[in-house]
């Protein structure tokens, strides 16, 4: 039975919790930011410096937990509780559920609510940095995530490869408590496995597609896990590398769609991304030759942290992008995004499995392009024609 994904509004639901307002005390109210007080991290270190003697006597049924759903599902993460299930890779064949990580698919509590609401806490590690400040530059990201030594070693990665404007839009990611669990986490299977993409390729769609340029997103759900494959872009492979089945589908639909689309022979798809597609897996790492094996790790919340910055508007007009979900896992993804702002194209996965019973005929790039040019005026679609384009190309 295919896992099926967590749906991106989950993460940014606020805690329905009711609190009573008389508990409430000035010095109680969040701050913003990166660095911002009342991290899992800090709840720990508060509750394990405080912590009093256990009492007999029983726990008050009234007094309910404060921390959203977020924190929770951060402590439970650091706490291992997560189980592990069987995958689909992204070129829909099913995975062993033996070391193969499992999509969380288990239900909410809360109703699905809009996918773009904001967080309403942190869990920001900030003991000794707490500030409300949010940096505007990659330079004075740094600097301030220097004054922490553990920091700077741990997300080194992200502030030396991170496209900057990706960078300062996810910075509040950065130093929460799921984020550098998942950091730990990838560090250590990189210096004892082999680990899909190289450390160099994990962030380089947000090089290649800045957060500004973003038309269309295109997302996936694991990296390709064979060798030499794997370059941060989903569906895409490097030139040299054999083109995947699910691919060639894709260039297949295009051709119908496009019959002046000259069929690449390579897979790379960096042009598209260069034209404004956003090509985004689920996550952004895989264990070489074990798909799903890095999946709810922290991956899926930052994932979801990218397509709320995205929903919020921070594209060039915010007049809103085109989300391609192919396949269930994808389509949960997308659960929640306001469609009166953005446009979703469903349909089944370009996998052999599964193409002919609805990828193929789709009409999604005509129908982004229709929906683009609505949006944006004469210019504002994509050139899917490109990666066709000059050398490099098989005749159609």
């Amino acid at each position: 039975m295919p896992p099926q994904a967590r749906s991106i509004s989950s993460y940014f639901k606020p805690s329905t919790t009711p609190v009573k307002a008389a508990t409430a005390s000035p010095s109680s109210t969040a701050k913003t930011g990166p660095f911002a007080p009342g991290s899992a991290a800090a709840i720990s270190s508060t509750a394990t410096a405080g912590a009093k003697p256990a009492s007999s006597s029983p726990i008050t049924p009234s007094k309910r937990s404060t921390l959203s759903e977020a924190a929770k599902r951060a402590i439970r993460e650091a706490a291992g509780e997560l189980d592990n299930g069987t995958v689909v890779n992204e070129d829909g064949g099913s995975e062993p559920a033996a070391k193969k990580a499992k999509i969380d698919g288990s239900p909410s509590s809360a109703k699905v609510a809009d996918i773009f609401a904001k967080p309403t806490s942190s869990l920001t590690p900030s003991k000794g940095l707490a500030t409300a400040t949010r940096f505007k530059s990659r330079d004075e990201l740094r600097a301030k995530i220097a004054e922490n030594p553990k920091w700077m070693s741990a997300l080194q990665l992200e502030i030396d490869t991170m496209g900057e404007d990706w960078l300062l839009a996810l910075q509040d990611e950065l130093t929460k408590g799921y984020f550098l669990s998942l950091k730990d986490f990838i560090t250590t299977e990189q210096r004892t496995k082999k680990v899909f993409p190289p450390a160099q390729d994990i962030y380089s769609w947000s090089r290649l597609c800045p957060l500004k340029d973003i038309r269309v997103v295109i997302i996936g759900q694991d990296p390709y896990h064979d060798d030499g494959q794997a370059h941060g872009l989903a569906f895409s492979v490097r030139k040299g590398v054999r083109i995947p089945p699910s691919l060639r589908n894709i260039y297949k639909e295009m051709h119908d769609e496009y019959p002046d689309f000259a069929i690449p022979n390579h897979g790379d798809l960096t042009e598209w991304a260069k034209h404004g597609v956003l090509l985004l897996n689920t996550s952004l790492t895989v264990r070489a030759h074990e798909a799903g094996s890095h999946a709810n790790k922290g991956w899926d919340q930052f994932t979801a942290a990218k397509e709320n910055e995205i929903g919020l508007g921070h594209v060039a007009g915010g007049k809103g992008v085109v989300f391609m979900a192919w396949g269930a896992h994808a389509a949960k993804m997308c659960a929640g995004v306001d469609q009166k702002k953005h446009l979703i194209l469903k349909s089944a996965h370009p996998s052999p499995l599964s193409a002919s019973r609805g990828f193929l005929g789709n009409n999604h790039f005509k129908k982004a392009n229709e929906w683009l040019v609505q949006r944006y005026g004469v210019g504002g679609g994509i050139d899917w024609r490109s990666l066709g384009a000059g050398a490099g190309a098989d005749g159609a």
